[in-house]
């Protein structure tokens, strides 16, 4: 499961796909843009990987890593590929900075027609007494309130990059399995590897920073060649269907992570509507495996995709 940030399309959140990752066999990938604390997740999902992005001081990094360890995150993802702010003609203005009685006016004529939708978050509201909101637990000072997903996210764009020397000192208080996701080059993958990291994932963040970037499949191949060997490789972005899985594992990706998939399956229907996104996925991919005449994926190779010359990109080489 790839972390993706602020999970409120349903109440139950980054809660309901722990727990549908956790029947299924898959590891859970938590954002800390989460809308649900690193604390319920793990407790719904033992296998949990903790997410961070390079927001605030270097002390704040650390506590942040430290609750991840308290709670029981098996390993830590760090993101690296959407560190920085900038223009762009298209975004999200449709989400508020808040749940409250203006938010829900404004929403009210897309709900009305949607009961099963809003009945969802009235069966929440009437449990807890609290409307759900658009806060991230996971980002909160010690003692304080947790900020809004804009507040967050502001404070990210304001916040230096980091460097390679950086990305070694995280990984060395860490200490545990350490992924860097983000990678698309060569040369990049090459300095994960210096810096010690345990796995990278080839990701261009869904296109969501720079939409020109190649996709991640056509960079797997030769950066798999180069770091293979060294670090797990995996993959995300453009996973779509179980067939996808099998190609990125063919060319050379030792796992994929999927996003955008199971979060239609979270709107559509919680936990239920994650796992049947997952049994969908898994049963395409037993069908390819067997189309393909294997047995096991671990048979795959790259003679099993037909590419052309030019598909490959081959960057920072």
């Amino acid at each position: 499961i790839s972390p993706t940030g602020v999970q409120a399309v349903h109440p139950d959140g980054e809660v309901a796909v722990a727990r549908a990752a956790a029947a299924r066999g898959i590891a859970m990938g938590l954002s800390s843009f989460a809308s649900k604390s690193i604390e319920d997740v793990v407790a719904a999902n033992p296998q949990t990987f903790f997410q961070m992005y390079w927001v605030g001081s270097k002390e704040q990094m650390v506590q942040r890593m430290e609750r991840a360890r308290a709670a029981g995150a098996v390993g830590l993802i760090v993101t690296l590929d959407w560190s920085f702010s900038h223009g762009r003609d298209w975004g999200s203005p449709a989400i508020p900075e808040k749940i409250d009685v203006k938010a829900l006016t404004k929403l009210a004529p897309e709900m009305i027609v949607k009961p099963r939708y809003m009945k969802d978050f009235i069966k929440a509201f009437a449990a807890t007494h609290k409307i759900p909101d658009l806060t991230t637990p996971n980002l909160a000072e010690p003692g304080q309130d947790a900020p809004t997903f804009f507040g967050a996210y502001g404070e990210w764009m304001g916040t230096p990059q980091p460097s390679w020397e950086d990305v070694a000192w995280l990984r060395e208080l860490w200490g545990g399995p350490f992924m860097l996701k983000g990678v698309m080059r060569v040369d990049d993958a090459k300095r994960a590897v210096d810096a010690g990291v345990t796995a990278i994932s080839v990701s261009n963040h869904g296109g969501n920073n720079l939409d020109g970037t190649p996709a991640p499949i056509r960079a797997l191949p030769a950066v798999a060649e180069a770091v293979g060997g060294d670090v797990e490789v995996l993959l995300d972005g453009g996973i779509r269907r179980g067939s996808d899985v099998v190609k990125a594992v063919a060319l050379g990706a030792k796992a994929v992570m999927i996003g955008r998939g199971y979060l239609w399956g979270l709107a559509a229907n919680g936990q239920a509507g994650v796992e049947n996104v997952l049994d969908i996925l898994r049963s395409g991919i037993d069908s390819a495996i067997l189309g393909l005449g294997h047995s096991s994926i671990h048979d795959l190779t790259a003679d099993d995709v037909v590419t052309t010359d030019s598909f490959a990109r081959n960057l920072g080489s």
